[in-house]
């Protein structure tokens, strides 16, 4: 489901966002004991998710996670993955979470190619304002940060380069992401060789 004007969709369990999972709800629990404010929660969800469960590219993690209970077992998941997992937690704690997509370069310039990277919007109530983060995880020369000002995400787009910062705010997962993701079985295959250039919205 695309852009949704009721925050209620943002808020609801689904196949890939399934924060009813046990061991998600472990998490949740431990968020909402040692976080008091709405903003804090999201900050701890979002540096969980991007600190603690590894990139699988980085880590060259073959096995494709794909729900948020696959990424949170297996402890690694590509950007699609992880997006998952971290709009998850939020919607498990009662704040409205989405997925937003870029189409950026595979490695770093323009005649590399291009990929789409999955990256999480949140609805903060007490700001009354949605705010993009990145949990892909950080890296030498990304630096991804929780903000609710400026944005600080693991890659600012360059549109000289050709790169897009799509706009639309997702309820569910994008048909492509999925696809990708349902019919690949090895992720480092998937990554190099799999991801899709650009989406239609």
């Amino acid at each position: 489901m695309e852009d949704s004007k009721s925050l209620e969709p943002y808020l609801e369990a689904s196949p890939y966002m399934n924060y009813h999972d046990p061991q998600i709800q472990t998490i949740i629990k431990l968020l909402l004991e040692k976080n008091t404010s709405e903003s804090e929660r999201v900050k701890s969800a979002f540096e969980f998710v991007r600190d603690h469960i590894g990139h699988s590219y980085d880590m060259n993690g073959r096995e494709v996670t794909r729900t948020a209970s696959d990424v949170l077992e297996k402890k690694h998941g590509i950007c699609y993955a992880k997006s998952h997992l971290l709009a998850a937690i939020c919607r498990g704690m009662d704040i409205p979470a989405g997925i937003s997509y870029q189409r950026i370069t595979l490695y770093d310039k323009p005649e590399d190619g291009f990929c789409i990277h999955a990256l999480n919007t949140v609805y903060l109530s007490e700001l009354d304002k949605w705010i993009r983060l990145d949990a892909r995880g950080n890296k030498e020369g990304i630096n991804a940060q929780f903000s609710v000002d400026e944005e600080m995400l693991a890659f600012p787009v360059r549109p000289e380069y050709d790169e897009v910062n799509y706009r639309t705010n997702y309820v569910e997962p994008h048909p492509d992401i999925i696809e990708v993701l349902e019919s690949h079985t090895d992720s480092l295959e998937m990554y190099k060789k799999g991801l899709p250039e650009k989406l239609e919205e």
